[in-house]
């Protein structure tokens, strides 16, 4: 009689599982629950809480139960999320946000490890400079950029250049260039007002005698996703205090932002074709500079941050002519650059992989600053970046001409201190005048005043 109500007992809980599968686990559902069921029950059981702007609605996650690892949240919540390819990201404090795999971004761990990967390569000069040039050979085949920079410089297109603004002490110049395929990029020209100046200090280096009235240094300055692009006041005042001090410094929009959105439409910097046309800009706009009888092409540079820092590393990859670099705010091991305009060609595949500190390095051993703070992907240059740049500067014996400024207690911008430690940099290197240096004398131009007209 016993075992007859057993079995009954089993054929109803049994036929249960199968009337109804959707709420029970079994092993023919593959013990399946509802991923936001086990969100919540992961968040009680540990004590933590999830944040999360995915959809998770309808996801139902196959042995679920089965994931979670009692003794560890993360890998609990590393099993969780690996079939939707979904990433947990400790926010520190009981918080963790759930995000989709991003191509261009990983873990700080992942980015010593890879530094540590990289080291393995390479213990000398030549082995440095074998992989140096495959890196340079590879990345522009990537980009495609040669039989674009071939039609481009063959259209002759020469700068338009827009009327002349005086300011205290510099003016400005807006222009137009032609470049491939009936485009154009427009930007600004910050020009000093008044002699060439060269400091002292630098007289008397290698090629520093030649320096004095030769011409005024150039810096080209790539923006960055700043509020307001090329118009920014920021921007405007970097630019503005180092033409002030004596460089020649030209900014230009992004593919697709300001007057490049009115010719291509703002979809277009969202494509892998603002990766290949910025950079394609950054090179044409130096060679029209470098026709300018006023240029010293031994003091040449390039500055930028965020986004405008991985065009500063990627020009200073494919141009020799630059003889200075400053990236700010942008250079880590751990993340490309979320835009398109900065990874939408996979160029960090070049190699057998790379990474942004990688090709900077290629700029060894010309003088280069890394600006880095504590509240963005560069929190942990100093310990990580850094220091593998100076050693493959060691190679060449000039650890002292790479430099990193870090300012733990700031975040991703461009403000006073990140201008400042550029101001410094350029006064070293170019022999800037830093008598010269006062923001308060930089004139703030709108957005109209800005946009390229022809002179008439």
């Amino acid at each position: 009689m016993r075992v007859k109500l057993l079995g009954a007992v089993f054929f109803i809980l049994h036929s249960s599982f199968f009337i109804s599968p959707s709420s029970a686990q079994t092993f023919e559902n593959r013990f399946t629950r509802s991923l936001s069921d086990v969100f919540e029950d992961v968040q009680k059981q540990f004590g933590i809480r999830l944040k999360y702007d995915i959809d998770t609605t309808g996801l139902k996650l196959p042995y679920a139960d089965f994931r979670i690892r009692a003794y560890s949240v993360e890998e609990t919540l590393k099993n969780l999320c690996a079939p939707f390819d979904f990433v947990p990201w400790d926010q520190g404090k009981g918080l963790w946000k759930i995000k989709r795999f991003e191509y261009p971004r990983r873990k700080p761990e992942d980015g010593k490890k890879l530094i540590n990967y990289l080291n393995t390569l390479y213990n000398n000069k030549a082995q440095w400079e074998v992989r140096r040039d495959t890196l340079r050979q590879e990345v522009r085949q990537r980009l495609g950029i040669d039989p674009l920079l071939e039609q481009s410089r063959a259209l002759k297109s020469k700068m338009q250049l827009g009327k002349t603004r005086k300011h205290d002490g510099y003016s400005v110049q807006n222009f137009n260039l032609s470049t491939v395929n009936g485009h154009t990029i427009k930007g600004s020209i910050y020009t000093p007002k008044g002699k060439k100046h060269i400091a002292p200090s630098l007289i008397g280096r290698a090629g520093g005698g030649s320096l004095a009235g030769s011409g005024y240094p150039l810096i080209i300055c790539p923006i960055g996703h700043w509020n307001k692009g090329r118009y920014n006041d920021d921007l405007q005042r970097r630019l503005s205090s180092l033409a002030r001090m004596g460089a020649i410094c030209v900014t230009y929009d992004l593919w697709g932002w300001g007057e490049s959105e009115d010719e291509v439409g703002s979809a277009a910097h969202h494509t892998p074709e603002a990766h290949i046309m910025q950079t394609l800009h950054g090179i044409r706009i130096l060679d029209e500079m470098l026709k300018r009888k006023d240029i010293d092409k031994n003091r040449v540079g390039v500055n930028g941050g965020s986004g405008g820092g991985s065009q500063t590393v990627l020009l200073s990859l494919l141009d020799d002519r630059y003889t200075a670099a400053c990236p700010v705010v942008s250079m880590a091991a751990w993340f490309d650059g979320g835009c398109p305009c900065e990874s939408g060609i996979p160029i960090m595949l070049s190699a057998g992989g790379t990474c942004n500190p990688e090709l900077a390095a290629c700029f060894a051993p010309k003088p280069m600053m890394v600006v880095s703070d504590g509240g963005d992907w560069t929190e942990f240059t100093p310990v990580s970046e850094y220091p593998y740049l100076q050693r493959v500067y060691g190679f060449y014996e000039a650890k002292d001409q790479v430099k990193n400024v870090h300012l733990p207690n700031e975040r991703h911008d461009f403000r006073k201190n990140k201008r400042q430690a550029v101001y410094r940099f350029f006064i070293d290197t170019f022999g800037l005048d830093e008598s010269q240096l006062d923001e308060t004398k930089v004139t703030l131009e709108d957005e109209n005043t800005l946009r390229f007209s022809p002179r008439k």
